[in-house]
């Protein structure tokens, strides 16, 4: 028979920080492969890098002691780490039996799927963060005056999600989904928790519209679409507050990928891969895309297309690899070497990123946390009209260090 015990001793047993570490990182393709360093304890972040190397070398006679060209060390900084929270609530009643307990029986009935539903949204939400920006999706037509919203990636969407909708123009409103047409890529709006459909009409596409999570349009994590594309194709100014045009070094291999069809995106992603190794500083073996360009790919290659016909690309035996958690990988060879191609869900269409492994780090302060109280309990008791509840929260600290961005490319404006 089932024994009775406490929320907190529960809490303690099923619901471990190792469990919350694994759970979260074999969920998540970067957080999985990147090098992870959990000593930032707080303060800044420091990212020094080598702005400029000793250069002079002259011909038939020595360089002059006042015209010699030294190395250049720059310190750059993230000056506060990161955060994100997550919350999951359970209901007293939905963990009692008849004698009037917390019960150990019920908890097990409500945990392990909770969990799973939990850490899969708390997932996607920061891996979509850190690769492609602060944005969780675009509208692709005007804002109605019923709430109602057209968007990009209405798979990424759930009811009862919370949003700012954000344009320069008709400026930030919090809204909260509260229907959804997958057929129609429509959500629907209201301005408070289970409330009404909201005016929106204000936010027109001209404006070009955009949704954010919670507070993330200015408490975002460091995103790979920021930091390595220029400020001219989208990304940052500066990068770790240092402007990027002053130092190669800050500076990853922009590619220009408005010429991409579904028919030759093979091609163009090997003749950029090449090029940014050339022109680069590192050797990215590693394409991150999104699961409709892998798709396209995979296609090509098997079929030999086009002026392909003969087979120049092979997908390399025995490589594809299908993750329970997310994505897939498949490594292609080509003219010119191998590509680990990678379709991740999360990923936006509209960019590719071309990784050596050896520019990412992910830096943390403890990784995911339980929040205790003073009195240790792991929990907050909340007492309503309409019964008890308990409110757990979740943090994840920390931020993802681009340190070597000249190893790294990108290919943006794929339409």
């Amino acid at each position: 028979m089932a024994t009775t015990r406490s929320f907190q001793d529960m809490l303690n047993e099923y619901l471990p920080y190792s469990l919350l570490k694994e759970e979260f990182i074999k969920r998540d393709y970067l957080l999985n492969k990147v090098d992870k360093k959990n000593d930032w304890k707080g303060g800044k972040l420091i990212v020094p890098f080598q702005g400029a190397f000793a250069s002079s070398v002259s011909f038939g006679s020595l360089t002059a002691a006042t015209d010699i060209s030294e190395d250049d060390y720059v310190r750059g900084e993230i000056s506060t780490c990161p955060e994100v929270w997550g919350s999951m609530k359970f209901n007293h009643r939905d963990l009692m039996e008849h004698n009037g307990r917390v019960n150990e029986q019920s908890f097990l009935k409500l945990l392990p799927g909770a969990i799973e539903d939990f850490m899969d949204q708390f997932k996607f939400m920061v891996s979509q963060n850190i690769l492609t920006g602060a944005h969780y999706a675009a509208l692709t037509a005007d804002a109605t005056a019923l709430g109602v919203c057209t968007v990009d990636r209405i798979e990424r969407f759930t009811l009862g999600q919370k949003f700012q909708i954000y344009d320069a123009v008709a400026g930030s409103t919090t809204v909260y989904a509260i229907a959804i047409n997958v057929n129609t890529n429509q959500v629907t709006f209201s301005a408070t928790r289970g409330g009404v459909a909201a005016d929106l009409s204000a936010y027109d596409l001209v404006n070009s519209p955009k949704l954010y999570l919670d507070n993330a349009r200015s408490n975002s994590m460091t995103n790979l679409r920021s930091s390595l594309l220029s400020a001219a194709n989208g990304g940052s100014t500066t990068l770790y507050g240092q402007t990027k045009v002053n130092y190669p070094f800050l500076q990853a291999l922009n590619h220009d990928g408005s010429t991409i069809t579904s028919s030759n995106v093979h091609e163009k992603l090997f003749s950029f891969m090449t090029t940014t190794a050339i022109k680069g500083k590192g050797k990215p073996t590693v394409a991150i895309m999104s699961y409709k360009w892998l798709g396209y790919i995979m296609a090509n290659v098997e079929t030999g297309i086009a002026t392909f016909s003969k087979g120049p690309y092979k997908v390399a035996p025995n490589t594809t690899d299908v993750s329970l958690y997310g994505w897939t990988s498949v490594k292609i060879y080509g003219p010119n070497g191998m590509v680990e191609c990678v379709g991740v869900q999360e990923m936006d269409d509209d960019i590719i990123v071309l990784l050596d492994w050896r520019a990412l780090q992910y830096h943390s302060n403890g990784w995911f946390q339980k929040r205790t109280a003073p009195d240790g309990k792991q929990y907050y008791e909340v007492r309503e009209t309409t019964g008890y509840y308990y409110i757990i929260d979740i943090g994840l600290f920390g931020d993802l260090v681009v340190s070597r961005p000249s190893y790294c490319g990108i290919i943006h404006s794929i339409p």
